[in-house]
This record gives structure tokens, C-alpha cells and sequence, in this order.
């Protein structure tokens, strides 16, 4: 006869000491410890980080003003484009900014909370897996992974999604555990809204999810297929209804869809947000260089994830995870259809193995943030494989598999630490060492008792996550800014993430590289050629002003809320984080002109033109823009900047020069 675990029963130590059990308080007391020590990670020092990515901190502020705008995923109040993004995100701060003022508490609190709750979920999904000790060890690796510390404590979309993926997988166990239909549509309808927060990447995990289902749901394969099917069928209906919406309503009584170039959010999805990404064919995409193996947004392959520049973010247990999740397949390959393990293996595994490749090889933007997507999969992996090991450590095979894993760690934590020197440099070595010491340990450790042994476990545990949680702790202390942050205890530069800005001028040294700056939204359009940007009326530095918001002087502000009641747009600018630094100073909404890149053709010149005559734009901000869109992107930008210029009254305030779009200069 076969006994079956109850879902929330943990495992027993096969062959050696059984702990001391206990009792369901104490377990629920930890919990609480786990998930109250996230949130003081989380929510520490928060405000720091100002406005974060003023670009979606704008975008809040205008859906905290207006619905329309809150629906649409506005950036400015007045309705003149969008952000390029569905807008889910914005959703939840745009709430939170109507609810509690805007501050950087009212935009940043939400994204802390959401990664205190991916954690919590991630903890209960491994916990019906392999039992509360894995899923405390899964909810403490994704909540030290560095860049899920630095992605829970800033305002760009992932925070949101990666809570739904997590929350997707955790429906989607549940329905191979129990074989009921609702959770897996919850799941579909958990991905989906995951679609209306960052497009495409949130299916990157739905061929794991079915193929977990269609392996091991307790049920007919008949109703396996049907019940796939209503999953998809949710899926597609709750990320579909707001795209079928924007569609279908008349484009003249909307804002233009930022990031397209004709004014649809359906070329937005499998364009520049889309399959644009994996080719690096990213119409009105500025900066970035030769698509290919050495594009414009650093080196593809399978290494990438480990180089010097993303290799800091979410690789330090990417190499465990992997041997684990080799393991663990391995270690369940004759197990009956419907094993949990397996099935959770398949989740975990698969959600890592497809993210990992694509992230490894898309030609097209990528950012070192985006890895967040992948530390929810490897702290699962780590939690149910090395816990699943270490009840088996009586036999040799599980001992010298957990010495081999704490020796890759531990080297590879060395290795991570050694690319920044200057930085705590008595951590590399103590980390081989306290590597040295778990190994060894747990080589031995099936001839100790329960007291040595856990002695050894907290060596190993120890060795291996030093470096990962020294490395979230940086992040933590280093206020971030701008679109284009990185997790570790250096604040970014352009560079990290592999950019090569070709004419890039503003900054010191060959394209910057030499000057830390406030990483800030950039594109880049592999194969486009360079980019060249100009000055229009002086004031501020090229392309620095379309990749980071500006620090607005309390005179500029003084002068652009003058009779600022009496326009629809107090300003214009090109480019939507240089209109986000002015709109965040004065309340009021700022046109962003040519939307995020300033490639959109958002006003066009004509319309522009009408604007202005009727009475409803008083300034153009003077500054940065393209001089030429040889990605394919619109020139509109460049022809209203120049006519501006040419065409009104020049103030400059605090070295910032503005144009009184109601002056025109004398003929």
C-alpha cells in the first residue's frame, strides 16, 4: 500500500537524526519573521530614490489627476500619448497617488509591498512541494537576490509582474494537486493580466505551466486538454479587453499609443515591444549600434546572464539552481504521472530554462532589471532541491551532490565579488572560506547528530549566500533613479548595460563611460546606424535629457506655473522623461512631444501648430532631440523643435531656455 504526504506535511530525513518538531505557531512565527524582515528590506530608506523612474512617476501622477488618463496609461493629465507600456502598473500607483497625494512613498510603497507578497507566495507555492523549510530557504533566496531588492524598491513594471507570474504558478500547482479547473483559469487570468503589465514576457512562462498540467494533472487527458483550454480562453480574454478597448475606440478622442508609430497599441505589442525585441528591428528605437552577437545592448549568448555586467544581478545561485533542477528530474524520472515534485520541477524548471533563453539571445533592448523575471524560478529550484537533498544525506550520493553545489556557490560568489574590488574586500575571501568549512562538513555530516549537523547546514547556507545578500543589502543603501537602474553597490552607469551611444554628447569621456550619471529610459534600434542629437536652444546635454528627467529650479517652475490654469499643457518637450522632470515640478500636464524617444509621431507639426494658435500649450521647453530617425522613426520631433526655435521668444532661466509659444518673434 502507498501512503501519500498531505500537501502541507514536511518530508522526512531519510536515514539520519529527525529534528525536533515543530509545532504549527512556531512555523507560522517564522513566516512572519521571513516576510516581516522583506518588508524592512523593502521599505527602508525608500524615499531616496525620489521619484524613481520619473517617467512612469509622471505617468501616476497624471492617472492620479484623471481616470482617462488612469485608463489609458496617459503621461501627462491632458491626455497627449501614452507610456509604452499596458498599463496595469500604473494602475495600482495611479490609485495610490489619488488615494494618498503624490509622493515618492505614494509611487514607490505599492512596488515593496507587491515584492513582500511575491514572497510570501513563492514560500507557500514550495511549501506544498517540499515543506516549510524549502519554502522559507525559497523566500529568503528571492527576497536577497539583488535585483529583486532593487525591483521591489523602485517603480518600473516588473515588480507587478513578477507577483503575477509567481501568483500564476502557484494557481497552476494547485491545479495539478487537486486537478480543479478554477485554478487553472485563475492562473490563465493571472497571466494574462501579467500581458496588461509588461506585454509579451509574461508568456515566457506558459509552456512550463501546461506542460506541468498536461504531464501530471490527477485527471483524463480529455479534460486535461479541456481544461487548457479554458485557461487559454481566460488568458486571452483578460489580456485581450483593454488592447480590443484602445482599439476600437476612435483614435481622435484618445491619446496617440507611445512606442508605435501608427497610433496602435496591436504594432506597440508585436513591434517595438513585441518580436522587436528578439530581432532588435525596433522602428523609432534611438542609440544601440549593429544588431547580431555584439548588438547595440552588449554581447548575446548563452554566457551573457553571467558576464561582468549582468552577472552581479541574479547569477549568484543561477549555476545551483540549474544542477538542481538536473537533479531533481533526474531523482523523480520514475515516479508515478502525477508526482508533485516533478511537476513543480517542470514549473520552476521551465519558467528558468525559457526566460534564461531569451533573455540570453534577443537581439534586441534589454536591461540588466529584467532578470527579476528569473529569481522567482531559481529560489524555488534552490529551495526544493537542496532541502530535498538534505533529508538525503545519509545516502553519499545527496552529500557530495550539496558539497558540489556549495562549492560552486561559494566559487562563483568569489569570483562575482572579485569584479568590484573596492567593495567590502574582506567578503571574497571569508566566503571561500566559509566554503571550505560547508563542504567539508557536509561530507561528514551524515556521522552527527542533529546539533553538529545543523551547525553545518548554517556554515553552508551561509557560504552560499554571503555574496548574494551582501549585494542586495548595497542595493538597499543606493537610491536609484532613472529607467535603466542596476542592483550592487555601485550607482549605474550608461554602459552597464552594454549600450554604445555612437555621438552621445554631454557627458565626459567616449560615450560617457568616464561620468556616473543617473541611468535614465533609453532604445536602441540594432541595425539603424547611429544616432546623432543636438542642441535646440542650449541650456542641457543631448541625449542625457531623454534618458533621465531633469532637476527643475524653483525659477523655472515659478515661470511655468504662471497662468498655468489658463492652458491645457503648461509645456512641451521632446521626449517624455524630459517632460516627466517638469510635469513631477509644476503638478501641472507637460506635452511630451514624440513620446518616449522622441521618434513618435506624436504631435505632428500641424497639429502641433493648431495647438498653439488655439491657445492651449504656453512653453516649449528647448533641448534635446534627434537630428536624424534613421531607425525609421518620425522627424515630427525635430520639425516642432526647429519651428519653435525659429519662431518665438527665447527666456532663459537658470541656464534652461524656454520658448513663450504666445510671444512669436517679430517678423
Amino acid at each position: 500500500m502507498t501512503t501519500t504526504l498531505p500537501a502541507t506535511a514536511d518530508p522526512p530525513h531519510i536515514g539520519c537524526p529527525q529534528p525536533r518538531r515543530t509545532s504549527a505557531r512556531a512555523r507560522r512565527a517564522v513566516v512572519v519573521v521571513l516576510l516581516a524582515a522583506t518588508a524592512v528590506l523593502y521599505l527602508w530608506g525608500l524615499s531616496a530614490s525620489g521619484w524613481a523612474n520619473a517617467f512612469y512617476s509622471a505617468a501616476a501622477q497624471a492617472g492620479g489627476v484623471s481616470w482617462k488618463a488612469w485608463f489609458f496609461g496617459s503621461s501627462d493629465a491632458a491626455n497627449s500619448i501614452t507610456v509604452d507600456k499596458t498599463p496595469a502598473a500604473l494602475w495600482v500607483t495611479g490609485l495610490s497617488v489619488r488615494f494618498f497625494g503624490l509622493s515618492s512613498w505614494s509611487i514607490l510603497v505599492p512596488q515593496a509591498l507587491e515584492g513582500v507578497a511575491t514572497v510570501g507566495l513563492l514560500y507557500a507555492s514550495v511549501r506544498r512541494t517540499a515543506g516549510t523549510a524549502a519554502g522559507l530557504l525559497a523566500g529568503a533566496t528571492l527576497a536577497l537576490t539583488p535585483v529583486a531588492v532593487l525591483m521591489f524598491r523602485f517603480n518600473n513594471p516588473d515588480a507587478l509582474l513578477t507577483l503575477l507570474l509567481v501568483a500564476a504558478a502557484y494557481g497552476t500547482l494547485r491545479a495539478v494537486e487537486s486537478g480543479r479547473t478554477r485554478w487553472l483559469v485563475l492562473a490563465g487570468a493571472l497571466i494574462g493580466l501579467g500581458f496588461l503589465t509588461k506585454m509579451l514576457q509574461a508568456f515566457l512562462v506558459v509552456p512550463a505551466f501546461a506542460a506541468a498540467w498536461l504531464l501530471a494533472a490527477p485527471v483524463t487527458f480529455g479534460r486535461r486538454l479541456r481544461d487548457l483550454a479554458l485557461a487559454t480562453i481566460a488568458l486571452v480574454v483578460t489580456a485581450g479587453w483593454w488592447v480590443l478597448v484602445v482599439e476600437l475606440w476612435p483614435a481622435d478622442s484618445r491619446p496617440f499609443i507611445g512606442g508605435s508609430q501608427t497610433n496602435s497599441v496591436l504594432e506597440l505589442v508585436f513591434g517595438y515591444n513585441g518580436f522587436g525585441r528578439l530581432t532588435g528591428n525596433e522602428v523609432g528605437s534611438v542609440g544601440g549600434g549593429a544588431g547580431g552577437r555584439t548588438g547595440g545592448w552588449g554581447e548575446t549568448g548563452l554566457t551573457r546572464l553571467f558576464d561582468a555586467e549582468l552577472g552581479g544581478q541574479a547569477s549568484w545561485l543561477l549555476p545551483a539552481a540549474l544542477v538542481l533542477l538536473v537533479v531533481l528530474l533526474w531523482s523523480t524520472r520514475r515516479a508515478p504521472r502525477t508526482d508533485r515534485l516533478r511537476a513543480a520541477t517542470v514549473v520552476w524548471g521551465g519558467w528558468l530554462l525559457v526566460t534564461a533563453a531569451v533573455f540570453s539571445l534577443m537581439a534586441g533592448i534589454f536591461h540588466p532589471y529584467y532578470l527579476v523575471a528569473l529569481a522567482p524560478a531559481i529560489a524555488a529550484l534552490v529551495g526544493i532541491g537542496a532541502v530535498t537533498l538534505w533529508r538525503r544525506r545519509a545516502a553519499v550520493a545527496p552529500r557530495v551532490l550539496l558539497a558540489v553545489l556549495v562549492a560552486l556557490t561559494a566559487g562563483w560568489a568569489f569570483v562575482l565579488l572579485g569584479r568590484t574590488p573596492q567593495w567590502q574586500p574582506w567578503l571574497a575571501p571569508a566566503v571561500l572560506v566559509a566554503g571550505v568549512v560547508g563542504v567539508v562538513g557536509l561530507l561528514v555530516v551524515h556521522r552527527l547528530s542533529y546539533g553538529p549537523a545543523a551547525v553545518v547546514a548554517v556554515v553552508a547556507v551561509v557560504a552560499s549566500f554571503a555574496g548574494t545578500s551582501g549585494f542586495a543589502l548595497a542595493t538597499a543603501a543606493v537610491p536609484h533613479t532613472g529607467a535603466i537602474p542596476s542592483a550592487g553597490p555601485q550607482r549605474s552607469v550608461f554602459a552597464l548595460s552594454g549600450l554604445r551611444l555612437p555621438g552621445l554628447h554631454g557627458f565626459g569621456g567616449k560615450n560617457g563611460a568616464d561620468r556616473p550619471a543617473r541611468p535614465g529610459p533609453r532604445r536602441s534600434g540594432p541595425g539603424a546606424g547611429p544616432a546623432r542629437w543636438g542642441l535646440l536652444g542650449g541650456g542641457f546635454g543631448g541625449l542625457a535629457t531623454l534618458l533621465d528627467s531633469p532637476a527643475v529650479s524653483p525659477d523655472v517652475d515659478a515661470l511655468l506655473e504662471r497662468d498655468a490654469a489658463d492652458y491645457t499643457w503648461v509645456a512641451a518637450a521632446v521626449g517624455s522623461n524630459n517632460a516627466a522632470g517638469y510635469q513631477l515640478a509644476t503638478g501641472s500636464p507637460v506635452m511630451a512631444v514624440g513620446g518616449f524617444n522622441g521618434t513618435d509621431p506624436s504631435p505632428t507639426l500641424e497639429r502641433f501648430q493648431q495647438l498653439v494658435a488655439d491657445g492651449q500649450v504656453h512653453w516649449f521647453v528647448g533641448g534635446a532631440g534627434p537630428d536624424d530617425t534613421a531607425s525609421g522613426g518620425s522627424d515630427e520631433a525635430i520639425r516642432i523643435a526647429r519651428w519653435a526655435a525659429s519662431n518665438f521668444t527665447p527666456v532663459t532661466v537658470d541656464g534652461r531656455t524656454l520658448y513663450d509659444l504666445t510671444k512669436p518673434v517679430a517678423p
